[in-house]
This record gives C-alpha cells, sequence and structure tokens, in this order.
C-alpha cells in the first residue's frame, strides 16, 4: 500500500505542475505533440515488427496502468510526462496504427534501436531509423492537408505544434562502441563520429522544417557510460562511469547544442535543446535529494549491475523500483522519467536547456 500511494504521489506531482503552469484539461496548450527517437520514448511502434527491441509484455508497464504496451519503462516514459504537462487528455499515440483524428493531435514515431545511421541497431533486428521515422512524419503531413483541406490550414496547424526529436544514444551504444558488430569505431575519431551524426541530423531535420515543423526541442544523448550494462562490462567496480563513453557523447551534445543555434536563423523556427545529460548527471551526483537511492543496477535484468541484458518476460523485479535510476539495463524508472521530463519541461538549473524549456517553448 506504501508503494502504491508513493506512485500515485509522483503522478499528482506531474498533475499539480501542469495545474500551475496553466494546462487546462480541456485544452493543451499546443495542438499538437510530435515525438521522434528511440527505446527511451518508443510506446509500441516496435510490437510488431520482427525486433528483438521490444517490450511488450511483463514486467514492463508493472506499474502502468494499459499493463505492457511497449514502453521501455515500469511506468511513464518522459514523453509521457510532457504530454501530460502540456495538457493532453491522453498520451500521445504511437504512429503504428493510429487513426487520422489522432493525426491532428500528434503521435509517436519513435522505434527502439534507431539511430541516426541507418545500419544502427541492425543486430537487434527491424527498426525505424531517424530518416525513417522522418518518411512516417512526410506521410503523416499529407494526411493532414487532406484532413484539413490545403497546405497552409496543415502549414498553420504544425507551425503551433511541439517536436521532440531524441536521437543519438543508439549510434553510441550500438554502433560505435560495438566493435563486434560495426566498425565505425575504427573509421572515425570520436570527434568526426561526432561531426558524422549532426551532417546527417542537420539533413533530416532540414526535411523536418520543409514539412512545417518549427517548435522543435532536440534532445541530447544521456549519459550513457553510467548505465548499467556499460558499468557492467566496463567499469572496474561497477559504480564509476565509462568516461570515453560519456566523453564522446559529451562532443555530439555541443555539437547538437549548436545546431539549434544555426536552425533558429531560419524563418519561424523556434529550435531548443534538452540537456538530458546535464540532468542526469545532477541526478546521479545527489540521488537522495530527488527521492532516488540506487543508481548503478537495473531494476530488473541478469548478470552484473542487472545490466546484461534487458528485463526478461515475466521476471520479478525489485518491490522499491521508485528509489531506483534505472529500471533496466538501458532505460530509466518512472522515478527518473518523471524528474527528467519536469526539467524538460520547466527548467530547474539554467543548464537544463538551451534557450528555453518546453513550457516557454509552447507559448513562441
Amino acid at each position: 500500500m506504501a508503494r502504491a500511494c508513493r506512485r500515485w504521489g509522483v503522478v499528482a506531482a506531474v498533475v499539480v505542475l501542469a495545474a500551475s503552469a496553466g494546462a487546462a484539461v480541456a485544452a493543451p496548450q499546443v495542438p499538437c505533440y510530435f515525438v521522434f527517437g528511440d527505446s527511451l520514448v518508443d510506446n509500441g511502434n516496435n510490437n510488431d515488427i520482427v525486433s528483438l527491441a521490444r517490450a511488450n509484455y511483463p514486467p514492463y508497464g508493472i506499474d502502468f496502468a494499459g499493463g505492457p504496451t511497449g514502453r521501455f519503462s515500469n511506468g511513464l516514459t518522459t514523453v509521457d510526462v510532457i504530454s501530460k504537462l502540456l495538457g493532453f487528455d491522453d498520451f500521445i499515440p504511437p504512429f503504428a496504427g493510429a487513426s487520422s483524428d489522432q493525426l491532428l493531435t500528434g503521435v509517436n514515431f519513435a522505434s527502439a534501436a534507431a539511430g541516426i545511421r541507418e545500419e544502427t541497431g541492425q543486430q537487434l533486428g527491424a527498426r525505424i531509423s531517424f530518416s525513417g521515422q522522418v518518411q512516417n512524419y512526410q506521410s503523416a503531413v499529407q494526411q493532414l492537408v487532406s484532413i484539413l483541406g490545403d497546405e497552409d490550414t496543415a502549414a498553420a496547424h504544425l507551425s503551433q505544434c511541439i517536436f521532440t526529436v531524441g536521437m543519438g544514444s543508439n549510434d553510441y551504444l550500438n554502433n560505435y562502441f560495438m566493435p563486434a558488430f560495426y566498425n565505425t569505431g575504427s573509421q572515425y575519431t570520436p570527434e568526426q563520429y561526432a561531426d558524422d551524426l549532426i551532417g546527417r541530423y542537420t539533413q533530416l531535420l532540414r526535411a523536418m522544417y520543409s514539412n512545417g515543423a518549427r517548435k522543435v526541442a532536440l534532445v541530447g544523448v544521456g549519459q550513457v557510460g553510467c548505465s548499467p550494462n556499460e558499468l557492467a562490462q566496463q567499469s572496474a567496480n561497477g559504480v564509476t562511469c565509462v568516461e570515453r563513453i560519456n566523453s564522446a557523447i559529451r562532443m555530439f551534445n555541443q555539437k547538437l547544442s549548436g545546431l539549434v543555434d544555426q536552425f533558429n536563423t531560419l524563418p519561424g523556427a523556434h529550435f531548443t535543446y534538452i540537456n538530458i545529460y546535464g540532468i542526469f548527471e545532477d541526478i546521479l551526483r545527489s540521488p537522495g535529494s530527488h527521492g532516488l537511492k540506487v543508481t548503478n543496477q537495473g531494476c530488473c535484468g541478469v548478470g552484473r549491475n542487472n545490466g546484461q541484458v534487458t528485463c526478461l518476460p515475466f521476471q520479478t523485479p525489485c518491490a522499491n523500483r521508485h528509489e531506483y535510476v534505472f529500471w533496466d539495463a538501458f532505460h530509466p524508472t518512472e522515478a527518473a522519467n518523471v524528474l527528467v521530463g519536469q526539467r524538460a519541461y520547466a527548467a530547474r538549473l539554467p543548464s537544463d536547456v538551451h534557450p528555453v524549456d518546453l513550457r516557454t517553448l509552447a507559448r513562441l
């Protein structure tokens, strides 16, 4: 019963923050919200494709009202938290199987194991790369033009929507730092690899901009070198983060933040950067102040740090998951996702965002 009370306390905190920001249940702050990303925010797009990167089985969703849905968490993802803070009644649905009416209020294109590079994650089977997600968005835009009647009306509608794009984690985790399957680690220095990723990212963001995306939040890559998986494999004591991985990711994030400034020179563009790396660094540095205790182990999993694999089907997870940063070998718990989602929406520190948080972006 105590755990149930804490669970509802987390949800209540999200609702209270939304209400304090003036988010009325019947009037979202923006007309629609579109999500691009990987397993951190996938909510079911991988469920019906031939992939090992799936989470539509217990214990995933153990704390989610709908049970296992394809979310790689025990409960809410960051975009679930953000959608509620923006005032949406329902969570943003996956693009797979979305209705025409749902396209009007936004869909989630994210796919587990997806990357900026086409080959990223291929050892896990099928996935929808960032370019594939952008193609699906372009298809959705054409449907919106048909629904709304003409391109100008659709463009006006889309210009007020929020877009969050969180790509790049797998390009490091399931590509650059996986020499058994990929040779990018020997082909590129970390600086060259970051440049390659940013070049590809830029082209796809331009395609999104050409198709109406104006209020766009680029979500940085988190501290992959601190995940239970990397701690299990490469940390001598299972606690100290893997610096060579985090150092490479910081290079990418710095360039991604700079990309925001470039896009904000385009007519009508309002791009911003969400510093997930910094937010997680703050949480890991002082977990107790955020109500968390366990930072280096998954709540469920196998092996050292519970970091060898994701949750096994029907595995019994830890009981005190509200105290864990990580749910499995790679993905945060709902408790951590709530903290990140809240700070993306309403920055706690100036370093959380550049230049504005999502609450401010919605008003522009």
